[in-house]
C-alpha cells in the first residue's frame, strides 16, 4: 500500500467516526454512578424525547458540607465561628454563663454538637451577631485567605471535590440552573460560591440569622441581629427551595441525613428525577464515616437511597482524584 492510499485510508476512517467527545466527568471513574448521572442529562435534555425538560425548568440543588467540599474534622463554618468566638470572648464576659459559649472558647467541638443544630446556630450568632453583611462577608475573606486545613494544610477553599465542580460545569453546559441549599450560613458561603463553584450569589439558599436595615453616616447597610431567621437543614431545605426559587428541582445532590427531605422532595416530582448521595468511604484518600458519625451523618437517606433508587457515590471507587490539587 502506498503511503498515499495509506494517508486517504487513515483520514476515512477519521471523517467517518466522527469528532471525539470530551468526557465531561474526567475525575469519576466507569461505573454505575458516571453511567447514570449521564444517561439522566442526556435523556431530560433530548429535544423530542420521552423525558426532555425545558431549560427554564432545569433545576439541580446541591448540598454543600460534605457534596461540593469536605466537612472533616468538623464543619468549616464552625471553626471559622469558634475562632471567632475565642478573639470575642475577653469583650464578652457573659458567654461564660453558656454552657454551648463555653465550649466553643475551648474548642469543644463534641459539647456544642450534642445540642445539635441549636448549638451550632448559637455559637455562630455569637461570632456573627452585630456585624453587617459587609463587615461578616470581609471577615470571612479574610479568615479563609489564611486558616488552613489542620489535617491537609490546604486552604478550605481547594478541599473541594473535583468530581463535584466537574459535575457542576456539566449540569451547566447542558441547561441546567444549580443552586447551593446548606444548612451552613447563606452570607459565609457567599463569599466564595461565585469563585469556586461558579454559582452566585442570588443561587445561594442557606441558614440565616434575622436582620436589619440601619441607615448610618456612611449609608444604608444591613446588620446581622442574635436571633435565628431560618434554618436550612433537613425539612427546612425544601422550604427553602420553594422560597428562593419556586420550583422544583429536578435533580438534588447531597451526602447526610440534613439532606433526606430535599431529596425526597425533589424525587417526588413528576417526570423524570434524579437523587444522588455521596458516600464517604475512603479512608486512606479522604475519610470514612456514615452512620454514627455526629458530623455529616448518613443513616437514614442510605436506607432511603436502597428503597427509592437514588443513586449512592462510592467515593473509594467512583472517585479517580477527589481534590482538585490531584487532578492530572
Amino acid at each position: 500500500m502506498t503511503r498515499l492510499r495509506l494517508f486517504v485510508l487513515v483520514l476515512a476512517v477519521v471523517l467517518l467516526s466522527g469528532p471525539a467527545v470530551a468526557d465531561p466527568l474526567p475525575s469519576w471513574n466507569d461505573g454505575p454512578s458516571k453511567a447514570a448521572i449521564l444517561s439522566f442529562v442526556e435523556q431530560v435534555t433530548e429535544a423530542g424525547g420521552a423525558h426532555y425538560v425545558p431549560p427554564p425548568k432545569r433545576i439541580a440543588v446541591f448540598d454543600n458540607d460534605g457534596t461540593l467540599w469536605a466537612e472533616q474534622p468538623m464543619y468549616f463554618q464552625l471553626i471559622y465561628a469558634f475562632n471567632y468566638v475565642k478573639a470575642l470572648a475577653p469583650r464578652n464576659p457573659g458567654w461564660a454563663e453558656s454552657r454551648v459559649l463555653r465550649a466553643a472558647m475551648v474548642g469543644d467541638v463534641a459539647e456544642v454538637l450534642r445540642n445539635g443544630q441549636q448549638g451550632v446556630m448559637q455559637v455562630v450568632m455569637a461570632s456573627h451577631a452585630g456585624m453587617t453583611v459587609d463587615q461578616l462577608q470581609a471577615s470571612v475573606r479574610d479568615w479563609l485567605a489564611e486558616a488552613r486545613h489542620p489535617t491537609t494544610g490546604r486552604p478550605y477553599t481547594a478541599m473541594v471535590y473535583q468530581p463535584m465542580l466537574e459535575l457542576l460545569t456539566y449540569l451547566r453546559a447542558e441547561g441546567f440552573k444549580t443552586f447551593i441549599v446548606s444548612g451552613g450560613g447563606i452570607d459565609f458561603i457567599r463569599v466564595f460560591a461565585e469563585e469556586v463553584y461558579g454559582i452566585p450569589p442570588e443561587q445561594v439558599i442557606g441558614s440565616s440569622l434575622v436582620a436589619e436595615f440601619v441607615e448610618t453616616a456612611e449609608g444604608g447597610v444591613i446588620r446581622k441581629l442574635p436571633e435565628v431567621n431560618f434554618i436550612d437543614d433537613k425539612a427546612g431545605k425544601p422550604v427553602g427551595i420553594n422560597l428562593h426559587i419556586g420550583r422544583r428541582p429536578i435533580a438534588a445532590f447531597g451526602n447526610s441525613d440534613g439532606d433526606l427531605q430535599m431529596l425526597q422532595y425533589t424525587t417526588a416530582g413528576e417526570g423524570l428525577r434524579f437523587g444522588l448521595i455521596v458516600r464517604h468511604n475512603d479512608a486512606e484518600r479522604e475519610w470514612a464515616y456514615d452512620r454514627d458519625s455526629t458530623i455529616g451523618r448518613l443513616d437514614t437517606a442510605l436506607d432511603a437511597a436502597e428503597e427509592r433508587g437514588w443513586t449512592v457515590v462510592d467515593m473509594k471507587s467512583d472517585w479517580r482524584v477527589i481534590h482538585p490539587a490531584e487532578a492530572d
